[in-house]
């Protein structure tokens, strides 16, 4: 299981991610879709350690 709370970052005055909560079950599928900047990769980013979150778990 994936479980997000609270999840937020900012890049400078950008806020990329804005108390983002998410939970994912073991053996769901789960697709992000939206437009340029609204923080598809920085999640990924975090949720593998590649960037580290201002705030949230």
């Amino acid at each position: 299981m994936l479980v997000i709370k609270n999840l937020e970052k900012s890049y400078g005055k950008f806020k990329a991610l804005n108390g983002l909560n998410l939970e994912i079950e073991k053996g769901e599928i789960f697709g992000f879709i939206g437009p340029n900047g609204a923080g598809k990769s920085t999640t990924m980013k975090i949720v593998s350690g590649l960037l580290s979150p201002d705030s949230g778990e």
